[in-house]
């Protein structure tokens, strides 16, 4: 697949916020845009909203029509430079019967959010091969403490063209940040974990697994072979609910070709454990031979690393573990 990496950001660009899942007037019921607006500003970029951004339904969502509307203005407006994603949710793929790829794949910019978003991204990939990324939400930018490594990657991944060498986060944290900003208690990390060593390389893939599981069997899922595959979960994955989205997303016929995996950090409340998770990958017969690394910094933890959907990354699993993201 021949991939399209947008312009990375500037200082004076202008960032479009749009709602492709739940809306912005959901979000604004914990309102930090203050502080949002504050830390774009300081980086010397601008923000602008989607028409449709605070339209909200009884599912706390809009109109498929709107958030259609949203992202095709977005990628048409010749002044705009990249896309930021108010939050996720659960129904970003209503969109992709709907979405002209033609004009995506003509105006080619950066696109980012993750969660729910995972289905917009990989889509993208698959019709376009345009790189997007998995990283956070605008409303992430609302965290007012420990926020400063998850800025730091998402800075470094978007706002320059150099490769990255990412390492362990020494904290992490697991909380309702925007229901109380000021009782937060990080906990340490233990590092990345190495289940099967090796190395690898190979074209990113993935981001949310239940929500990239919904484009199996659509001309919306992004071929796998060849695919350095980066997949996460939230709390509601459970050990067997993990083992079993993983399991069918490793049955898709190309999944044969994936070159390595990397399982982000996961939340408390799913109850994974380390020996549950070595587990889960030694029963797939696709991952035999393969580098796997887990509890690494992407997904519904922080901090949150900026990945590229459909760029490349290498993977070392071993004494040393390594994740390297290259170069535009």
């Amino acid at each position: 697949m021949n991939v399209t990496y947008p312009r990375k950001l500037m200082p004076g660009d202008l960032v479009r916020v749009i709602a492709p899942a739940r809306s912005r007037a959901m979000v604004a019921e914990h309102d930090h845009s203050a502080l949002i607006e504050q830390r774009f500003a300081q980086m010397g970029l601008r923000i602008s909203y989607g028409s449709h951004v605070d339209e909200r339904d009884s599912l706390d969502s809009s109109s498929i029509k709107s958030r259609v509307y949203d992202v095709h203005a977005a990628f048409a407006d010749p002044q705009v430079a990249g896309i930021l994603t108010v939050i996720g949710g659960f129904n970003s793929n209503e969109l992709l019967p709907y979405l002209d790829w033609d004009l995506i794949a003509a105006n080619p910019k950066i696109l980012c959010g993750y969660s729910d978003i995972t289905a917009l991204q990989n889509a993208i990939l698959a019709h376009t091969g345009l790189v997007t990324y998995s990283g956070p939400h605008w409303s992430s930018f609302g965290m007012r403490d420990h926020f400063e490594q998850t800025r730091q990657w998402f800075t470094e991944t978007l706002l320059n063209n150099r490769g990255l060498d990412l390492k362990p986060s020494e904290l992490w944290t697991d909380d309702d940040w925007f229901l109380d900003q000021d009782n937060r208690n990080p906990l340490a990390g233990d590092g990345w974990w190495s289940l099967q060593p090796g190395t690898a390389s190979g074209r990113v893939v993935g981001g949310n697994l239940c929500t990239l599981n919904l484009l199996q069997g659509t001309p919306h899922m992004p071929a796998l072979d060849g695919a350095l595959l980066f997949l996460e979960d939230d709390y509601e994955s459970h050990p067997a609910t993990f083992a079993r989205d993983l399991t069918s997303l490793l049955q898709v016929p190309d999944a044969r070709g994936i070159t390595g995996l990397v399982i982000g950090r996961f939340q408390r409340a799913s109850q994974m454990t380390r020996d549950l998770l070595d587990q889960i990958v030694r029963t797939q017969p696709v991952l035999s031979g393969l580098p796997v690394l887990a509890n690494a910094d992407f997904g519904h933890t922080q901090p949150q690393i900026t990945l590229p959907i459909g760029g490349r990354a290498e993977l070392t699993v071993g004494p040393t573990n390594r994740i390297r993201i290259a170069a535009d």
